[in-house]
């Protein structure tokens, strides 16, 4: 149990007696920090959740954003960390599992999966390849199976995440918006049908196994707590689901994840302050002799619960048959604010709906940790010899042993696969969005303000980079322990510095999830605010990285600053994770990405052939990977008066661009920037050749193509 005697006190003073064994059980579940947010929750409203085209913001399984007059985009993302670091295929899958079922749980179907995980460095480490590939696996087979694409994700080896691994999914569903469904139970009298797989011993206490520090007794102690993916049945939840929601007006549907039937029932009923009778006879068990306590808390996977007027439960029960699956009516919605459990007969739990889905939030410390503003004097190695170490980094090389196993063209709505700066998805005729995650922990320890921020903004760049105005923002903020002042602090700050992005961009935070306690025995990982923007485009404005013509012009937009602390190329090539972050300054990351966007919209011609923003190794690595992706060189000539070549290559700068216009509309393209800006050189040959020194289409494509397969042969 994880009910502190404070959290007890104030139980029992509501209820005016003492709980009995279910009634703990099920409140030490929905007081845990994963269902409650107990300690986050003063903190989250910062986010900006209010847009003009945001349907629905937090506080349900997924957000609702408008894409079109007919469409709707459900959108969330959820962690599955400590499941992955015990059972790294299992408790991928199951990751993969409940984020799908959030997205059905409003009425969409899913189109779209996106992943951003982090492990331990590959080298000289067998533990962290071997979660690595069995994480990477366990996505795989899972969105395979059910039919949906992984299009997009990023991934970082650092040593802070060496035993606690980071398993962050994103998933978008489409959705008409007349057909949008909620979580809730507002009519007295309906009842909850319970579909999908049955109900087994898996799983149980797995949100409070999620709610505290992983020990080096967890991968034994904490098994029992990790749920069993079945992606077979998944599939049948899904298509059984969807035509319900297609020929049955159905009241609510709400998905069953961490918490189980305890918090799923009491959630839906809560919204709608109403009450809720279950009958534990009535539900489908895949064991027998289980108690009570077992199947209120139990987490198995693939199931759902609608909400029905018992007038269509025959039809709903028909469905599930025709896909062959289990469904019974294991309850109803009843007058009142109590849940009330009964087995027989008899009534062996009566509690608050309030109470369980609303626990009091606590008032932790926060403390701030001073920033490192020392001078790092560092001896640099030759200005160029730097790149291909840098490109050969598992953090920059190429992903694709990741993206090859996964099917990201299934539902054929694919326009730009993995392996540029977004995906990008058609939605109809005539439009596309943009799909994105990103973070950089390193800034986000060094300087947690600027480093969350710059994660958004590099979201956001990514998107405008493929022609996509953004419109959202989701995320998964994964820290330490906030019971440690200074891990609540670098959770405050975070917040702030993201909301300060989001909002400047009109992106709302719609949706997100927060993972605490990723220590292991003092250890603790990067601050990690994984992010997810999507954007919305006309299906005319894609663009994407790769060079496309000989003699275009190649842009450089935006101002470089002398900002390599707690760059790529410090942490690859001195091996050091010090200093400050690059700072965020809004006015020219509003500016600019606005610019980037106008030329693209007005750009009818298609006389700008590529965009690329600049992120993780700089200006460097951005001109690299333009090259590799193209088989075409450029030629570059870098100069500044304030930056050395170091900095000019590879400070981490926010704010900046990269785009390549064809030669006879250069002035006039120039003529609508407004922004810092200078050309900097051209697409030729096949080299990329920088103030005269020349890399080969082959030693870039050698360097940065088959690092992580080496690791994993």
């Amino acid at each position: 149990m994880t009910l502190t005697d404070s959290e007890m006190e104030y139980i029992e003073g509501i209820l005016g007696r003492e709980m009995n064994e279910l009634e703990e059980g099920m409140l030490d579940v929905m007081f845990s920090e994963h269902c409650s947010y107990k300690s986050s929750r003063r903190f989250l409203g910062a986010f900006p959740t209010e847009g003009e085209n945001i349907i629905l913001g937090p506080g349900d399984d997924a957000g609702l954003v408008s894409v079109t007059d007919k469409y709707a985009l459900a959108v969330g993302m959820e962690s599955h960390n400590h499941p992955s670091a015990i059972e790294p295929y299992g408790g991928a899958g199951t990751g993969i599992g409940g984020i799908l079922r959030d997205i059905i749980s409003m009425g969409a179907m899913p189109i779209a999966l996106l992943d951003s995980l982090r492990f331990g460095p590959l080298e000289n480490d067998q533990k962290s390849r071997y979660l690595f590939e069995n994480v990477v696996k366990g996505i795989s087979d899972y969105g395979n199976r059910v039919g949906v694409p992984t299009v997009a994700g990023e991934i970082e080896f650092d040593e802070s995440f060496r035993t606690n691994p980071l398993v962050n999914v994103m998933c978008v569903g489409l959705v008409e918006k007349d057909k949008i469904v909620r979580g809730q139970a507002p009519n007295v009298g309906d009842v909850f049908l319970l579909m999908g797989g049955t109900t087994g011993r898996d799983g149980i206490h797995g949100v409070t196994f999620a709610s505290e520090e992983l020990t080096s007794d967890s991968e034994t102690e904490d098994r029992p707590a990790v749920q069993v993916a079945d992606p077979f049945t998944k599939k049948r939840v899904l298509e059984a689901s969807l035509e319900i929601l297609e020929k049955i007006d159905v009241s609510g549907v709400k998905d069953l994840g961490g918490g189980g039937l305890t918090c799923c029932i009491s959630e839906l009923v809560d919204e709608s302050n109403n009450a809720a009778f279950v009958d534990l006879r009535s539900i489908p068990l895949r064991e027998t002799g289980m108690t009570p306590y077992e199947i209120m808390l139990s987490e198995s996977q693939e199931r759902m619960v609608f909400v029905l007027n018992p007038d269509d439960v025959k039809l709903a029960q028909e469905i599930c048959d025709k896909h062959e699956i289990v469904s019974a009516v294991i309850g109803e919605v009843r007058e009142g604010n109590n849940m009330i459990i009964s087995d027989e007969g008899d009534e062996i739990a009566n509690l608050p709906t309030i109470l369980l889905a609303d626990p009091p939030s606590i008032e932790r410390p926060v403390e701030e940790i001073p920033e490192d503003t020392e001078k790092i004097e560092l001896k640099e190695p030759g200005v160029y010899e730097s790149l291909p170490k840098l490109l050969s980094s598992p953090n920059i090389a190429s992903k694709e042993w990741v993206y090859k196993q996964y099917d990201h063209e299934v539902q054929v709505r694919t326009v730009v696969k993995p392996g540029d700066d977004a995906a990008v998805l058609r939605i109809d005729e005539n439009t596309a969005v943009a799909l994105t995650t990103d973070s950089n922990t390193i800034h986000t320890k060094l300087s947690p303000f600027d480093g969350a921020a710059g994660c958004v903004a590099e979201a956001i760049r990514n998107v405008i980079s493929m022609g996509a105005t953004p419109y959202a923002v989701v995320d998964c903020l994964n820290f330490g322990n906030p019971e440690t002042p200074e891990i609540l602090w670098q959770f405050k700050t975070a917040i702030e510095g993201m909301s300060l992005v989001a909002e400047n961009f009109n992106a709302p935070v719609i949706s997100g999830n927060v993972s605490f306690y990723n220590e292991t025995e003092g250890i603790k990982i990067n601050p990690t605010p994984a992010v997810g923007v999507i954007g919305v485009e006309d299906i005319e404005n894609i663009r994407t990285m790769d060079f496309k013509n000989e003699g275009d012009k190649i842009i450089l937009i935006g101002k470089t600053y002398d900002e390599l602390t707690g760059s790529e190329y410090h942490r690859t090539i001195h091996g050091i994770e010090k200093g400050t972050a690059p700072r965020i300054r809004i006015d020219e990351e509003v500016a600019n990405g606005q610019t980037v966007l106008d030329l693209i919209s007005a750009d009818k011609d298609k006389n700008i052939t590529a965009v690329h923003d600049l992120s993780a190794g700089g200006l460097a690595v951005a001109l690299s990977e333009m090259v590799i992706k193209s088989g075409l060189g450029c030629e570059v000539n870098l100069t500044d008066d304030e930056l050395d070549k170091i900095q000019l290559l590879y400070s981490e700068s926010h704010a900046r661009y990269l785009l390549t216009v064809k030669a006879d509309a250069l002035d006039d393209v120039l003529s609508q920037i407004d922004v810092p800006c200078q050309v900097i050189g051209e697409v030729k040959g096949t080299a990329l050749n920088v103030n005269d020194h020349e890399f080969s289409y082959e030693d870039l494509n050698d360097a940065y193509h088959g690092v992580i397969e080496q690791y994993m042969a």
